[in-house]
């Protein structure tokens, strides 16, 4: 019962943690014309305000352990090239088609670890990551035009998330506290983001800057409630769960922004997602078979 209780916890946070990331999209999409720098910048500043409130609340403060900061610096470089990729693409494509070509992380995270973590990826793995990348072709459909550099930008988008996510995990197995991680981050973005509103700083409205402070905080929510997810229940049991994110931001973007994905953006993904979902369900029965076996 401890451990059904412990899932349901787990599906919950990641839940709440793909409607805040849903929602981050449609605050930065809903800031209107502020360069894509201003608001990578002002989305991290707000989270690092955030996390440092956090830090100071907590006993090691702003202590980072021996050996983490390589590790650290690679999350930052990657993570702040996928999260500006990102917010370039959600500027020029339908929120739900920029969010899924980020959700393709997971599947760049499997390629990355092989070198990075010496993963031996699985034949299901490596066949998912395949079929995966032929769904993200129906959302980008290049066909030599300009119009496809958004969604190859899209796509590296979810390049740097997955590479990202990679190092968390290096830095997960050290012991590396998530807010350390996090503001890290944060900071990085800033500093890297900070030039560019010296040379093209758009004054923004009272309306993009409670978009952009929404933003920064429906992100914090999106980073901690997975961070708690994964405390609570293993990624091979609930990981299936946040791809509900392209859902949430399919419905705000029809609701609100007066978008519809195309059919082929359809296809893409259902292409995906099925085979996220395919990939989970051989997991969960491959990990209870073994359970049985006392393997």
């Amino acid at each position: 019962m401890k451990q059904y209780n412990s899932r349901i916890k787990g599906i919950l946070c990641i839940l709440a943690a793909a409607f805040g990331f849903s929602l981050m999209t449609f605050f930065v999409r809903l800031s209107g014309d502020v360069p894509t720098m201003q608001k990578a910048f002002f989305r991290n500043a707000f989270a690092a305000v955030i996390t440092v409130i956090l830090l100071l609340r907590s006993e090691d403060k702003f202590h980072v352990k021996k050996g983490s900061w390589g590790d650290i610096a690679l999350r930052c470089l990657f993570g702040t090239s996928g999260l500006i990729c990102n917010f370039y693409a959600i500027d020029r494509l339908g929120i739900a088609d920029a969010n899924m070509l980020n959700k393709l992380s997971p599947f760049f995270a499997i390629l990355i670890s092989i070198p990075v973590l010496k993963e031996k990826p699985k034949l299901m793995d490596v066949a998912a990551t395949v079929i995966a990348f032929i769904g993200a072709l129906f959302i980008i459909r290049p066909g030599g035009d300009v119009s496809v550099v958004p969604a190859l930008i899209g796509l590296y988008g979810g390049f740097g998330a997955g590479t990202a996510y990679v190092f968390v995990r290096r830095l997960g197995g050290k012991g590396e506290r998530t807010s350390i991680i996090v503001l890290c981050f944060s900071l990085f973005s800033c500093l890297v983001t900070a030039p560019f509103l010296l040379f093209d700083y758009h004054p923004m409205t009272g309306r993009q800057w409670l978009c952009l402070i929404m933003a920064g905080v429906a992100a914090s929510l999106g980073q901690f409630g997975i961070t708690s997810a994964y405390k609570f229940a293993p990624a091979k049991e609930i990981s299936v769960f946040d791809y509900t994110q392209v859902i949430f931001a399919a419905i705000l973007g029809m609701l609100f922004l007066n978008e519809t994905p195309n059919a082929w953006s359809i296809v893409g993904y259902v292409i995906i997602i099925g085979t996220a979902f395919i990939r989970w369900h051989h997991a969960l029965k491959r990990s209870h078979l073994e359970a049985e076996t006392g393997k």
